[in-house]
């Protein structure tokens, strides 16, 4: 699938065009957990057309860039997971409810009214535009069902477990569909793990492992500490990353870059192939090549080559395009850096 030492990728969302969605809006709130249609600029009877549209810039840009793994950007989502979590059964999405934010802000979230369940593929066709129109690896991504269930006002389950295995359900028919469909890497984004490692090490290890129950392709899980757009302060270290080596998950996505992250952490995921955060998007300055070399040389000592993909720290939906492009040109020319030493070697 992919026969290049230290293969580049995007952890998932490129930035959206402004003629698509209204990004001073989209960066003056906390990101929306139910359906945020005001957002876009595009009449509804064009929409899908601009979607289409939009992916292509998306995927054309990251092919220009030199990536190895191509991702449709997002460009069909106002956020990361409120386009799947609105489209299940047994949620009330026309009286949303409220949670706190990871940030500690109240948020209107989906309300559960009943059961949980996925009601059709929501994501398939994304995965068949995208498959058609690149000839590289791609990869997509759902909400993980732990993030989803503390992204929502529960007013139906007794048992917070039961409502995460629900959404795990719900998560584990669609990953078979986009396998399916032609993915070669579908990514759980589970946030909330980091930002609620108790309840994580509770319910959410049990929820990912059933998320991933009977999946044979390749699947990673991003952990972060939330865009840098929105939460400005990291932590020197994650409370829940160990907690996931023994997962069936086979890639495991982390932030290395803004947190200046130890990478010594991890010796602790022996057998995971590691998604290395080497861009940070606190910053608007363009890394230099140099600087994403170092980058990725901290972790060397740590994990090998064989097991990094070279990726951003989190999404980049939030950046300007122009200067998305361009981190990511330099996060490609320093990754060929790295690589031409190791084959020096």
């Amino acid at each position: 699938m992919i026969n290049v030492l230290l293969p580049t990728s995007l952890v998932g969302s490129y930035a959206q065009p402004d003629w698509l969605i209204d990004r001073k809006k989209l960066a003056g709130r906390f990101p929306p957990r139910v359906r945020a249609r005001e957002l876009w600029r595009v009449a509804p009877e064009f929409l899908d057309e601009a979607l289409d549209d939009a992916t292509l810039l998306a995927i054309g840009d990251q092919e220009s860039a030199g990536l190895d793994i191509i991702t449709d950007g997002e460009q069909r989502r106002e956020s990361y997971s409120n386009r799947f979590a609105t489209a299940l059964e047994g949620i009330d999405i026309h009286n949303p409810g409220t949670a706190l934010d990871r940030s500690g802000h109240p948020n209107p979230v989906p309300r559960i009214i009943g059961k949980v369940r996925r009601k059709q593929p929501v994501q398939v066709r994304d995965v068949k535009f995208l498959r058609a129109n690149t000839r590289r690896a791609i990869k997509i991504t759902v909400p993980g069902p732990f993030t989803m269930s503390q992204q929502a006002q529960n007013d139906f389950y007794q048992d917070e477990q039961q409502l995460v295995l629900d959404y795990a359900a719900a998560v584990n028919a669609e990953i078979k569909d986009l396998f399916a469909a032609g993915a070669d890497i579908v990514q759980i984004d589970e946030p909330y793990m980091q930002a609620r490692p108790e309840k994580a090490r509770q319910y959410g290890l049990r929820g990912l492992d059933a998320a991933l129950n009977g999946v044979t392709g390749t699947t990673a899980i991003h952990i972060c500490f939330g865009y840098a757009a929105i939460i400005h302060v990291r932590p020197s270290g994650y409370s829940f990353l160990p907690e996931l080596a023994a997962s069936p998950v086979q890639q495991i996505s982390i932030e290395t870059a803004q947190s200046k992250l130890d990478c010594a952490i991890l010796e602790k995921l022996p057998t995971k192939t590691i998604i290395l955060g080497t861009l940070d998007l606190s910053d608007m300055a363009i890394e230099t090549p140099d600087t994403v070399a170092a980058r990725i040389r901290r972790a060397l000592p740590h994990v090998p080559a064989e097991r990094i993909v070279v990726a951003p720290d989190c999404g980049l939906k939030y950046l300007p395009r122009e200067i998305a492009y361009a981190k990511m040109r330099a996060m490609v020319e320093g990754t060929k850096i790295v690589r031409h030493e190791l084959s020096a070697k």
